[in-house]
């Protein structure tokens, strides 16, 4: 394992030594067996089969598009909240976007950016709970957040419940790619308190993951 992935590995609460199980769902056997050799690559990852990798493990699932296939089988993969998904993907609009977060995947990559190290890195972030979305992907979100925002509280009677100003501060660090320990020092927390406020927000309000969370941060007009 490099230096980085111990480092990202030890800080995220996964024990150093143990692999994490990792499950690659593809289409077709070509699409499978290059990811599967990327993934080969990285030393923090053990490659395991279904239908049972066991909680804390990671699906890679690979398509050119989010379909209504792709989808059905993305909340099938997030059921239960023991799997998180990284998913990569040859094209996507915005609502597939939206749709493909809000159905809890932790992660996406371009399928033109999927190398070893940036697939293992993905891989990582999933595991540690963490969101990993591409700059464009994340200013796409952002501003079809916005647009849903504005379409929202046009609406009569619309009355944006609050959240607290660490939550709000925290989120808004999310969505600008922070992790954990850089939110930590950004904001004087420690990361214990980071990572707290983050599953308390996303156990309150029934939410999947940190990238689900700053989507409806942004949907309901938070940050």
């Amino acid at each position: 394992m490099s230096v980085l992935q111990a480092e990202s590995v030890v800080r995220g609460g996964v024990r150093p030594g143990v692999r994490i199980p990792v499950v690659v769902h593809a289409a077709d056997p070509i699409s499978r067996a290059g990811a599967v050799s990327q993934l080969k690559q990285c030393a923090a990852v053990r490659l395991a089969e279904e239908p049972s990798p066991g909680p804390g493990a990671v699906a890679v699932m690979l398509a050119e598009t989010v379909d209504a296939t792709v989808t059905a089988t993305l909340r099938r993969l997030v059921r239960g909240g023991e799997v998180r998904v990284v998913l990569v993907v040859e094209r996507m609009r915005e609502a597939e976007l939206l749709e493909a977060v809000e159905c809890g995947v932790a992660a996406i990559l371009w399928r033109r950016e999927a190398t070893a190290p940036r697939l293992g890195q993905a891989v990582l972030a999933a595991a540690r709970g963490d969101g990993d979305l591409p700059a464009d992907l994340l200013g796409r979100l952002i501003v079809q957040m916005g647009r849903l925002q504005r379409s929202v509280q046009g609406l009569p009677g619309f009355t944006p419940p609050g959240i607290s100003e660490r939550e709000s501060d925290i989120l808004r660090l999310v969505a600008e790619g922070w992790d954990t320990a850089e939110i930590a020092s950004k904001l004087s927390y420690s990361e214990r308190t980071v990572k707290n406020v983050l599953h308390g927000l996303t156990t309150r309000l029934h939410l999947r993951n940190r990238a689900h969370a700053v989507a409806h941060a942004l949907r309901e007009g938070y940050i």
